[in-house]
């Protein structure tokens, strides 16, 4: 098409920040397309009507019906307007069908985290509407030239799409984490309106079973990952789960972009939850916070001792077991530990007896806390985030940008974005913080050393800090990417 016509996509989502959000899939979704339309792309969202959805967008309208979907209950299909800011808001179609959406607990699963048991039937709605939408019996006049889909939850769109005779739309699925495939029972092939025939190892069969995201993977035009070398990993054994095979035949169609980040809502300078902003010019501003972090987490105040954070969900993933066996080692290094997030029951249980243990070294708040989190990454020295896995992760992103140089596993989209500080690369000013290769607790405790050591190295650090700041993690860079991946895709 000529780059002088505008671009019409349609961005399926099960999430989007503010509304709902389990992970970097909801941050994405406000992210993307507010820099793609800044791009002059015209990009509406997809989403399911949960109660939150309902309650927070605007301007609600009905524009169609869908009565006769004989898989699924009656739902309506209204546009509203979704508003991030008092200066930014995106159009928005909300599937309203409150006997699949209308229901207390989060998107996916109780307030007990159990799997809603209609899940299939949930995201079949989903995926089902956005390939209407997306073809040419839409009953609106509004018709996307690309149906973006992100994640398992939208992935049997680009299937429907693919047995529609028609004119469609082309398709893109986006994988935010494959460790998540959204399987269900074969019967549930025939139940969401699939022909008999796609439940097939060329199609959407998977051991056994349905999976969505294997669907969206291989009926999909494109597909993209949320960095280049989580692209490469997921092509081979152990973070293909599975799906190795369709990735690797795959791999011309597939492209690794890079996610960014809200840089103004992640600004140092400007953050309303910090206790004393600064910027690369007035880093000694940032011992404020370490300050001020220390006293409100009971922890012994003291500029000298390096204080290591950790905000994450707490789970195998994200290398919480590593750091719990290596704590009493810290604490004689000495450094102090701080820690925010929840998700495992057990790993929740073994930070809080080892904050009790240590109390003026280890401090440990389970569930979430928005002003919290941004004050550890501003008072924090270094940012630890060994996870075992991560197509991209955002908070070593959000910690360069603090001047809080990151400690990393090399892995995903951690080996994408931080650079490992070396002599080599202090020269060159490309150093930003610490990776290490082998995830082992040994290999995370000499990587904490080593950085404890550049801590203690005033130049050094100071070189790291503004290294980390003067970088661009701002989603133009990635926008310009998706935008021109979308033209590609249309030639």
């Amino acid at each position: 098409m000529p780059r002088s016509q505008k671009l019409r996509v349609l961005f399926i989502t099960s999430e989007v920040y503010p509304l709902c959000k389990t992970g970097g899939l909801g941050d994405v979704s406000a992210a993307l397309p507010v820099a793609l339309r800044a791009l002059h792309s015209d990009v509406r969202l997809l989403l399911p009507g949960y109660p939150q959805v309902m309650a927070g967008v605007q301007y609600k309208y009905k524009v169609a019906g869908f009565n006769t979907l004989s898989q699924f209950p009656p739902a309506s299909l209204l546009s509203a307007r979704l508003s991030l800011s008092r200066t930014e808001s995106i159009p928005v179609f909300v599937i309203d069908c409150p006997g699949l959406y209308n229901r207390e607990g989060g998107p996916y699963m109780d307030a007990f985290g159990h799997d809603w048991p209609d899940n299939a039937l949930r995201f079949g709605l989903l995926s089902k509407i956005g390939a209407i939408l997306g073809s040419d019996i839409s009953p609106i006049a509004w018709r996307p030239h690309i149906v973006h889909c992100n994640d398992w939850q939208s992935g049997l769109t680009p299937a429907y799409l693919h047995f529609y005779s028609g004119k469609k739309a082309a398709t893109m699925m986006t994988i935010h984490n494959l460790a998540f495939q959204g399987i269900f029972p074969p019967g549930s092939v025939v139940q969401l309106g699939l022909p008999p025939d796609s439940f097939d190892i060329n199609g959407v069969e998977y051991y056994g079973n349905l999976s969505f995201l294997k669907a969206g993977l291989y009926y999909a035009d494109q597909i993209s990952t949320v960095s280049p070398n989580y692209a490469k990993e997921i092509q081979i054994e152990p973070l293909g789960f599975g799906l190795q095979g369709l990735l690797a035949a795959r791999h011309s169609d597939l492209t690794g972009i890079i996610n960014g980040i809200a840089t103004t809502e992640w600004d140092p300078e400007t953050d309303r939850y910090l206790v004393k902003n600064y910027n690369s010019k007035s880093l000694s501003n940032k011992t404020v916070n370490k300050t001020a972090l220390q006293q409100q987490m009971g922890l012994a105040v003291d500029a000298h001792v390096p204080l290591l954070g950790v905000v994450s969900r707490l789970s195998h993933q994200k290398g919480i077991d590593l750091l719990i066996q290596i704590a009493p080692q810290l604490i004689k290094i000495p450094v102090q530990l701080v820690v925010l997030g929840s998700d495992h029951p057990e790993l929740e249980h073994l930070l809080s007896t080892l904050a009790q243990t240590y109390p003026k070294s280890i401090a440990v708040h389970v569930g979430f806390n928005e002003a919290l989190s941004h004050l550890i990454e501003a008072g924090i020295d270094c940012f630890l985030m060994p996870s075992r896995f991560e197509p991209c992760g955002l908070n070593q992103m959000y910690s360069q940008r603090y001047g809080t140089p990151p400690i990393v596993h090399a892995t995903g989209g951690l080996l994408d974005t931080v650079v490992d500080c070396t002599p080599v690369t202090l020269a060159n000013h490309t150093a930003s913080g610490f990776v290490f290769n082998s995830m082992t607790a040994a290999s995370l405790l000499d990587t904490i050393k080593r950085a404890v050591l550049a801590y203690h190295n005033k130049k050094t650090w100071q070189s790291l800090q503004k290294n980390g700041m003067a970088k661009d993690f701002s989603w133009n860079a990635s926008a310009m990417a998706y935008q021109e991946l979308y033209r590609r895709l249309l030639h």
